[in-house]
């Protein structure tokens, strides 16, 4: 009896302490991905200062160019990979409309590592030249615009 006893406590203690691993890898996961879309605001917002000048819907400020691309270009030598541990994709239970990452960034032979090294080249580029005046924005938006989707496109699923 008092064995029985023993090994149903212990596998209660076992299950509590599973249950709350569990909890506690999902609030990781909560806030990597929170983590990580806070990151991509950063970048959307600094883009979007950059993409208005070059579209001219708002006027070139060398000062604020430059700024933007030197905070885009930071960003992207940031070391960011805790934000993304695998299993934090879509198709994880829970995460569905939470994230948009699709599991692929995690698979054998991903591309994910090159596809942000050509984003930061270009953005180290932009950088370079962005309070030099709108030409030279306008000349770098392709390459950045390439670097982006060079992710986005394979690793990020519609919205819609």
């Amino acid at each position: 009896m008092k064995k029985a006893v023993l090994v149903t406590l212990a596998t209660v203690a076992l299950g509590a302490t599973t249950i709350v691993t569990l909890a506690a890898d999902e609030l990781a996961y909560q806030d990597q991905i929170e983590a990580r879309q806070s990151f991509m605001h950063v970048y959307r917002f600094n883009l979007g200062l950059l993409g208005a000048m070059a579209k001219g819907e708002a006027p070139y400020d060398a000062e604020l160019a430059s700024a933007a691309a030197n905070n885009l270009l930071a960003a992207s030598r940031m070391n960011n990979r805790a934000m993304w541990p695998a299993g934090s994709d879509m198709s994880a239970a829970g995460y569905e409309g939470v994230t948009w990452a699709k599991a692929d960034i995690w698979s054998a032979g991903s591309e994910i590592g090159a596809k942000s090294k050509a984003l930061s080249d270009a953005l180290e580029a932009m950088a370079a030249v962005a309070g030099d005046g709108l030409a030279a924005v306008r000349s770098n938006m392709g390459a950045v615009g390439d670097g982006c989707k060079g992710c986005h496109e394979p690793y990020r699923a519609s919205k819609d």
